[in-house]
Protein backbone atom coordinates (compact mmCIF):
# COMPACT_ATOMS: atom_id res chain seq x y z
CA UNK A 1 0.00 0.00 0.00
CA UNK A 2 2.77 2.44 0.91
CA UNK A 3 4.59 1.63 -2.35
CA UNK A 4 1.45 2.30 -4.43
CA UNK A 5 0.88 5.61 -2.64
CA UNK A 6 4.51 6.58 -3.22
CA UNK A 7 4.21 5.77 -6.93
CA UNK A 8 1.01 7.81 -7.17
CA UNK A 9 2.70 10.79 -5.51
CA UNK A 10 5.60 10.44 -7.97
CA UNK A 11 3.22 10.38 -10.94
CA UNK A 12 1.38 13.43 -9.65
CA UNK A 13 4.62 15.35 -9.05
CA UNK A 14 5.80 14.56 -12.58
CA UNK A 15 2.45 15.57 -14.05
CA UNK A 16 2.49 18.82 -12.11
CA UNK A 17 6.03 19.56 -13.32
CA UNK A 18 4.92 18.92 -16.91
CA UNK A 19 1.86 21.12 -16.60
CA UNK A 20 3.89 23.98 -15.08
CA UNK A 21 6.45 23.89 -17.87
CA UNK A 22 3.82 23.58 -20.57
CA UNK A 23 1.70 26.48 -19.36
CA UNK A 24 4.79 28.60 -18.85
CA UNK A 25 5.55 28.12 -22.55
CA UNK A 26 8.81 26.27 -21.93
CA UNK A 27 7.72 22.75 -22.91
CA UNK A 28 9.74 22.42 -26.11
CA UNK A 29 12.95 23.59 -24.39
CA UNK A 30 12.51 21.61 -21.17
CA UNK A 31 14.54 18.41 -20.96
CA UNK A 32 13.56 15.12 -19.37
CA UNK A 33 16.27 15.68 -16.76
CA UNK A 34 14.81 19.08 -15.85
CA UNK A 35 11.29 17.68 -15.57
CA UNK A 36 12.48 14.81 -13.40
CA UNK A 37 14.54 17.10 -11.17
CA UNK A 38 11.57 19.44 -10.74
CA UNK A 39 9.54 16.48 -9.46
CA UNK A 40 12.38 15.25 -7.27
CA UNK A 41 12.99 12.02 -9.19
CA UNK A 42 15.36 10.67 -11.83
CA UNK A 43 14.95 10.67 -15.58
CA UNK A 44 14.65 6.86 -15.46
CA UNK A 45 11.76 7.13 -13.03
CA UNK A 46 10.00 9.54 -15.39
CA UNK A 47 10.51 7.17 -18.32
CA UNK A 48 9.37 4.16 -16.30
CA UNK A 49 6.11 5.90 -15.42
CA UNK A 50 5.33 7.67 -18.71
CA UNK A 51 7.62 6.26 -21.42
CA UNK A 52 8.49 9.62 -22.96
CA UNK A 53 8.23 13.37 -22.58
CA UNK A 54 5.13 13.38 -24.80
CA UNK A 55 3.62 10.51 -22.80
CA UNK A 56 4.10 12.52 -19.61
CA UNK A 57 2.44 15.61 -21.04
CA UNK A 58 -0.49 13.68 -22.46
CA UNK A 59 -1.15 11.99 -19.12
CA UNK A 60 -0.85 15.35 -17.35
CA UNK A 61 -3.36 16.88 -19.75
CA UNK A 62 -5.79 13.98 -19.31
CA UNK A 63 -5.43 14.17 -15.52
CA UNK A 64 -6.17 17.92 -15.51
CA UNK A 65 -9.00 17.55 -18.03
CA UNK A 66 -10.82 15.15 -15.71
CA UNK A 67 -11.01 17.90 -13.09
CA UNK A 68 -12.48 20.33 -15.61
CA UNK A 69 -15.03 17.83 -16.88
CA UNK A 70 -16.57 17.40 -13.45
CA UNK A 71 -17.19 21.13 -13.28
CA UNK A 72 -18.57 21.40 -16.83
CA UNK A 73 -21.06 18.56 -16.42
CA UNK A 74 -22.56 20.10 -13.29
CA UNK A 75 -24.45 22.49 -15.59
CA UNK A 76 -28.18 22.90 -15.00
CA UNK A 77 -30.02 21.67 -18.10
CA UNK A 78 -32.17 24.16 -19.96
CA UNK A 79 -31.05 27.17 -17.90
CA UNK A 80 -29.35 29.63 -20.27
CA UNK A 81 -27.94 31.85 -17.50
CA UNK A 82 -26.81 28.80 -15.53
CA UNK A 83 -25.08 27.37 -18.61
CA UNK A 84 -23.26 30.63 -19.24
CA UNK A 85 -22.18 30.87 -15.60
CA UNK A 86 -20.92 27.29 -15.83
CA UNK A 87 -18.95 27.86 -19.01
CA UNK A 88 -17.50 31.19 -17.81
CA UNK A 89 -16.38 29.62 -14.53
CA UNK A 90 -14.71 26.87 -16.54
CA UNK A 91 -13.01 29.19 -19.03
CA UNK A 92 -11.78 31.59 -16.36
CA UNK A 93 -9.97 28.67 -14.75
CA UNK A 94 -9.09 26.55 -17.78
CA UNK A 95 -9.62 28.68 -20.91
CA UNK A 96 -6.09 29.96 -21.49
CA UNK A 97 -4.76 26.46 -20.82
CA UNK A 98 -7.30 24.95 -23.20
CA UNK A 99 -6.27 27.29 -25.99
CA UNK A 100 -2.57 26.51 -25.46
CA UNK A 101 -3.24 22.77 -25.37
CA UNK A 102 -5.43 22.99 -28.45
CA UNK A 103 -2.70 24.75 -30.41
CA UNK A 104 -0.13 22.19 -29.28
CA UNK A 105 -2.36 19.20 -30.04
CA UNK A 106 -2.96 20.43 -33.58
CA UNK A 107 0.78 20.21 -34.25
CA UNK A 108 0.58 17.46 -36.88
CA UNK A 109 0.85 14.28 -34.83
CA UNK A 110 -2.17 12.08 -35.72
CA UNK A 111 -2.57 10.79 -32.16
CA UNK A 112 -2.53 14.33 -30.77
CA UNK A 113 -5.01 15.45 -33.42
CA UNK A 114 -7.39 12.71 -32.23
CA UNK A 115 -7.11 13.97 -28.66
CA UNK A 116 -7.89 17.49 -29.87
CA UNK A 117 -10.94 16.22 -31.76
CA UNK A 118 -12.09 14.33 -28.65
CA UNK A 119 -11.85 17.55 -26.63
CA UNK A 120 -13.99 19.36 -29.21
CA UNK A 121 -16.51 16.52 -29.07
CA UNK A 122 -16.79 16.96 -25.30
CA UNK A 123 -17.76 20.59 -25.93
CA UNK A 124 -20.34 19.56 -28.53
CA UNK A 125 -21.78 16.99 -26.13
CA UNK A 126 -21.88 19.59 -23.35
CA UNK A 127 -23.93 21.92 -25.59
CA UNK A 128 -26.35 19.06 -26.37
CA UNK A 129 -26.69 18.36 -22.65
CA UNK A 130 -26.88 21.96 -21.37
CA UNK A 131 -29.45 23.04 -23.96
CA UNK A 132 -31.28 19.71 -24.34
CA UNK A 133 -34.77 21.05 -23.53
CA UNK A 134 -34.45 23.85 -26.09
CA UNK A 135 -32.89 21.65 -28.78
CA UNK A 136 -35.48 18.90 -28.32
CA UNK A 137 -38.19 21.33 -29.47
CA UNK A 138 -36.47 21.84 -32.84
CA UNK A 139 -36.46 19.67 -35.94
CA UNK A 140 -34.24 19.13 -38.98
CA UNK A 141 -32.06 21.94 -40.26
CA UNK A 142 -33.36 24.38 -37.65
CA UNK A 143 -32.01 22.13 -34.92
CA UNK A 144 -28.71 21.67 -36.76
CA UNK A 145 -28.32 25.43 -37.23
CA UNK A 146 -29.24 26.25 -33.64
CA UNK A 147 -26.88 23.59 -32.24
CA UNK A 148 -24.03 24.92 -34.39
CA UNK A 149 -24.65 28.48 -33.19
CA UNK A 150 -24.74 27.35 -29.55
CA UNK A 151 -21.45 25.50 -30.02
CA UNK A 152 -19.87 28.66 -31.44
CA UNK A 153 -21.35 31.01 -28.83
CA UNK A 154 -20.19 28.80 -25.94
CA UNK A 155 -16.75 28.08 -27.40
CA UNK A 156 -13.52 29.01 -25.62
CA UNK A 157 -12.51 31.15 -28.62
CA UNK A 158 -15.68 33.24 -28.26
CA UNK A 159 -14.96 33.72 -24.56
CA UNK A 160 -11.38 34.75 -25.37
CA UNK A 161 -12.53 37.20 -28.04
CA UNK A 162 -15.03 38.87 -25.73
CA UNK A 163 -13.00 38.87 -22.52
CA UNK A 164 -9.47 39.37 -23.82
CA UNK A 165 -9.53 40.80 -27.33
CA UNK A 166 -12.46 43.13 -26.64
CA UNK A 167 -11.67 43.56 -22.94
CA UNK A 168 -15.20 43.01 -21.64
CA UNK A 169 -15.68 42.38 -17.93
CA UNK A 170 -17.25 39.06 -16.92
CA UNK A 171 -20.65 40.69 -16.35
CA UNK A 172 -20.55 42.10 -19.89
CA UNK A 173 -19.42 38.79 -21.39
CA UNK A 174 -22.19 37.03 -19.48
CA UNK A 175 -24.86 39.51 -20.62
CA UNK A 176 -23.63 39.38 -24.23
CA UNK A 177 -23.76 35.59 -24.37
CA UNK A 178 -27.12 35.32 -22.61
CA UNK A 179 -28.65 37.92 -24.94
CA UNK A 180 -27.26 36.19 -28.04
CA UNK A 181 -28.36 32.72 -26.94
CA UNK A 182 -31.84 33.82 -25.88
CA UNK A 183 -32.31 35.64 -29.19
CA UNK A 184 -31.10 32.57 -31.09
CA UNK A 185 -33.41 30.23 -29.19
CA UNK A 186 -36.35 32.62 -29.49
CA UNK A 187 -35.85 32.96 -33.23
CA UNK A 188 -35.44 29.20 -33.66
CA UNK A 189 -38.68 28.52 -31.78
CA UNK A 190 -40.53 31.16 -33.84
CA UNK A 191 -39.26 29.62 -37.07
CA UNK A 192 -40.45 26.19 -35.92
CA UNK A 193 -43.97 27.46 -35.05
Amino acid sequence: MARAQSQQRTREALQEAAVQEFYAGRWEKTSLDELAASAGVTKQTLLRHFGSKTGLLLQAIVHNAAKGLDQRWSVPQGDVAGAIDNVLDHYEEWGARSLRIGAWLEGGNPMLAKISQAARQVHYDWVEYAFAPQLERLQGQERVRCRAALIALCDVHTWWLLSHDLGLERTQVRATLITAIEALLGAAQSDEA
